[in-house]
């Protein structure tokens, strides 16, 4: 193969009670990229549409986590990367991972195959580096892998696939306004009490064991956040509203998707999902701020091929 075209899923990371080891993969909404081998050597931006962003390498995460791979591969040649992006920058659903694992992904897809999926996970980290300032997995490991993710471990890089419910939907909304996970980190307490960190290690472990055995009054309880999720959301207009809303329409959690603005729910079944999605489109219709609403499945694949 000399060229793929790929699908890149878009991702909640954080998943209220996992701040930077939490995420899963979204099945309806994500970014395509074409990556082709050149025979010369580097990694070179030919095309990106939907978006305006850098087509300059060392200034695209896709750029920057294709340089990781090939300064560690035995490839002579280069790739040439066009991107489509669906996924708004900023919008807290991983539009920098999405380009950065499309890219990884393809690039050890069309060399044979090279690296493990953890080491992919290792240099599309760069990407969100570049972007954020920290190298952080939450995004990029469920974009990889397909479905929930767990970073157990960041040294050494311990990624652990955790069951996807069949019946779990994600509803996600963007208002129209841009956060960056950068300037959103910032405003972040670096210390908390151990009482905090107690309720949210048993948040965390009662997530992880009803996604494992499919216990949805389980996962619906253990999606609370009680350390980033009070600060963040201050910057997100209606939020309170609209995870009220959620709630009340049947879903069995909500909180911040990412570092936000976007909003996302789990429910069970996909009519609840609809529910629940009408009742967070009327809070932005009633203060006035375009939105985007999706509605999805769990992505059990990953980036893949198209």
């Amino acid at each position: 193969m000399e060229e793929l075209r790929v699908f890149c899923p878009a991702t909640i990371a954080n998943i209220s009670c996992g701040f930077d080891v939490l995420g899963v993969a979204l099945d309806s909404v994500g970014d395509e990229m074409v990556i082709r081998k050149t025979p010369k050597k580097g990694i070179f931006i030919t095309k990106l549409e939907g978006q305006d962003l850098p087509m300059e390498t060392e200034r695209n995460v896709a750029g920057v986590a294709g340089l990781a791979l090939l300064n560690e591969s035995d490839y002579d040649g280069g790739f040439e990367i066009e991107i489509y992006k669906n996924i708004k920058a900023g919008s807290g659903i991983g539009s920098s991972a999405a380009s950065s694992t499309g890219a990884v992904w393809a690039m050890n897809q069309l060399l044979g195959k090279p690296f493990t999926t953890s080491k992919l996970v290792e240099f599309a980290m760069e990407g969100e580096r570049l972007a954020s300032g920290v190298a952080h997995a939450d995004n990029v490991a469920p974009a990889l892998f397909g479905g929930f993710t767990l970073v157990r471990s960041y040294e050494p890089l311990d990624i652990i696939p955790i069951n996807s419910p069949s019946e779990l939907f994600a509803t996600v909304i963007h208002p129209q306004i841009e956060i960056k996970t950068s300037d959103s980190r910032k405003i972040l307490k670096t210390h908390i009490t151990l009482k905090e960190g107690i309720k949210q290690w048993g948040n965390l472990g009662g997530l992880i064991a009803g996604l494992f055995t499919e216990d949805y009054d389980l996962i619906g309880r253990s999606l609370e956040d009680h350390i980033v999720e009070p600060i963040r959301s201050i910057l997100i207009p209606g939020f309170n509203d609209v995870k009220k809303g959620a709630l009340t329409s049947g879903a069995l959690g909500c909180g911040i998707s990412g570092s936000g603005p976007s909003i996302f729910a789990f429910s069970k079944g996909e009519a609840t999902a609809k529910k629940v999605a009408l009742s967070m489109k009327k809070v932005y219709e009633k203060i006035g701020i375009d939105h985007d609403v999706h509605i999805s499945k769990i992505n059990t694949e990953g980036v893949k091929e198209i």
